[in-house]
């Protein structure tokens, strides 16, 4: 045998050996290995077992509470997100007749998930085709950046979603909105106001709605796209529409800077109606961020001209040191602390109470303030509402302003209006003071009956000085500077203001702001109406833009227009019984 062949027979004699149970006494030797192999089987069915079983309990106890909080009521599943969250409402602005004033609209915004862009380029020319105002350069930079999630544009058309979507591009998406809608456009922007692209309000009562709440509760997720009771404001859209057009079609015929105007019920404070000119659309507020947000009316503060000689003369008649039976002497004028006060018109001759009324006289006004005395005509002008910020829901009252150490020629330049500037709202509801009954009451842009007016009123003049005021407004609308505002039937009476601006540090008189005060019926007053209008110019010359041709003619415009729809029947005759016939 060779050596190979030894080598062959030792190996196959090894292989039986190890096999263990080709022979009965290797039995005892291959058990513990075929048990261990056993054991290791059983662990491993053990634990797929555990692992399956403990996966159903998990699933049945998600199936489980998924169901529960299907059928539950919505308070129990209120702190689980909702996909309506991203869609949460406002309530409806409408006006004192129901009339909406400010909606909300369904809407998409487009977003972007950057990191499913496949082409930047391509999908920027593609949605240029669809959105051709788009910053390419803006919008590539979104595409192109490393986060997951980009606004491209918000709140498109349903037309502009149709189209991005007929383009197939990958990574863009539409996220459901709501989107703020004002059916009246530019009617009513300022008392409105307007949202932003997130639907919060800044500006108006949009902003008064969102500070009364609404911001904190969409801070923490607890809004929702519920339908919310609508906010019901005082405005009347029937005359806010007529004051708009009146006090546009003044400002294209003066050529004038601005100009507003304001209708407010004396007897409960509501503000009915009120334009600040230039304006904006709320639909498009970025068109009118450079003039058309700044509400003249309201946050905007002027020297108000001759208006304030009615505070000066209801201030005297007040204090009891002035009878309108009385007189001054307005022949020569008044030379003070180098200056000379003079009146524009002068009669040079002694004048009664209701003729310093009638021609204006800066003269007879100053004399009147003087007798009163320079702390009383401070507290008084204090008391009435014209050096403070006034009380109203509109976010956007500026406070006024005035000297901060009053001395005599203060108190005489402001007597007639110079020195002290305020908004032409306060102004309208200090006017309103005078007429009703001599009480002082907080404009709402809300509505309120007379019954809550009355708690947020305060006397602050007696009754027979307002109704001597009622006798000076009237006799001024039939004989002095008021005459272009009657209405016939309607008794309308006020006070003019011509007030030279200040240019340069000096009083212009070739620019005049001019506004006109009215209250009617002036017998038994329901409305105070006030018109302003800046740098007002004529074909005769500037010096010729008096607030008797401008701003007057604006309040006879609007009561004319407006007073059948406020419910005022005109009265005819001397006792009001007549009738007014046409043949």
């Amino acid at each position: 045998m060779s050596f190979l062949s030894r080598i062959m027979v030792v190996k196959s004699k090894a292989h039986f050996s190890a096999g263990g149970n080709n022979h009965p006494g290797d039995l005892s030797r291959g058990a513990p290995f075929e048990g261990i192999r056993k054991r290791r089987g059983n662990q491993a069915r053990s634990r797929v077992a555990i692992v399956i079983a403990g996966f159903s309990v998990v699933y049945c106890i998600i199936g489980g509470r998924l169901i529960q909080y299907g059928f539950a009521q919505p308070e129990t599943v209120s702190s689980i997100g909702r996909a309506d969250n991203l869609m949460a409402s406002r309530p409806d602005i409408l006006d004192r007749n129901g009339q909406i004033l400010a909606t909300d609209i369904r809407t998409v915004s487009l977003f972007a998930e950057p990191h499913k862009i496949v082409d930047a380029d391509e999908a920027v020319e593609q949605l240029a085709t669809v959105l051709p105002n788009l910053n390419n350069a803006d919008i590539y930079n979104k595409l192109k950046s490393k986060s997951r999630f980009q606004w491209l544009r918000r709140q498109l058309t349903p037309k502009q979603q149709s189209e991005i979507l007929a383009l197939g591009i990958p990574g863009i998406g539409f996220r459901p909105e709501k989107r703020r809608f004002y059916p009246g456009g530019v009617t009513a922007s300022h008392v409105v106001g307007h949202v932003n692209v997130d639907n919060r309000g800044i500006a108006g009562m949009e902003r008064w709605i969102d500070n009364q709440g609404l911001a904190d509760l969409a801070a923490i997720g607890m809004t929702s796209d519920a339908k919310l009771e609508p906010v019901r404001l005082s405005i009347d859209l029937r005359v806010q529409n007529i004051m708009r057009d009146v006090v546009v079609d003044a400002m294209v015929k003066f050529k004038s800077l601005a100009a507003g105007g304001v209708v407010m019920d004396v007897k409960t404070g509501e503000i009915l109606a009120m334009v600040s000119y230039p304006d904006y659309d709320p639909n498009k507020p970025a068109d009118g961020a450079k003039e058309g947000w700044m509400n003249r009316m309201s946050n905007g503060t002027f020297e108000m001209g001759s208006t304030f000689k009615s505070f000066t003369t209801a201030m005297a008649l007040d204090s009891g040191k002035v009878k309108l039976t009385d007189s001054f002497d307005a022949r020569f004028p008044i030379r003070i602390g180098g200056f000379t006060i003079k009146d524009f018109h002068g009669k040079h001759r002694v004048l009664t109470v209701p003729e310093i009324f009638q021609y204006s006289s800066n003269i007879g006004t100053a004399k009147m303030a003087d007798l009163v005395g320079i702390d009383a005509h401070k507290e008084f002008l204090t008391r009435i509402g014209l050096l403070t910020r006034i009380p109203t829901e509109l976010p956007e009252i500026k406070m006024p302003s005035q000297p901060k150490v009053w001395k005599k020629i203060n108190s005489i330049t402001i007597s007639f209006g110079h020195g002290v500037s305020t908004t032409p709202l306060q102004t309208a509801v200090a006017g309103g003071a005078l007429i009703n009954g001599g009480k002082l009451i907080e404009p709402t842009f809300l509505p309120r009956t007379i019954e809550e007016a009355a708690a947020a009123s305060t006397q602050v003049i007696k009754k027979s000085t307002s109704d001597d005021m009622r006798y000076l407004f009237r006799w001024n609308g039939v004989h002095g500077s008021g005459r272009n505002a009657r209405v016939p039937g309607f008794n309308v009476g006020g006070k003019t203001g011509t007030a030279d601006k200040v240019v340069n540090g000096r009083y212009s008189s070739d620019a005049n702001f001019n506004a006109f005060l009215a209250g009617f019926p002036i017998d038994d007053p329901r409305y105070v109406v006030l018109t302003f209008i800046d740098e007002p110019k004529t074909d005769k010359g500037n010096g010729a833009a008096l607030a008797g041709n401008t701003a007057a003619p604006m309040v006879h415009d609007i009561i004319s227009r407006s007073a059948p729809l406020l419910g005022v029947e005109p009265k005819f005759g001397v006792d009001g019984s007549a009738l007014l016939v046409a043949y």
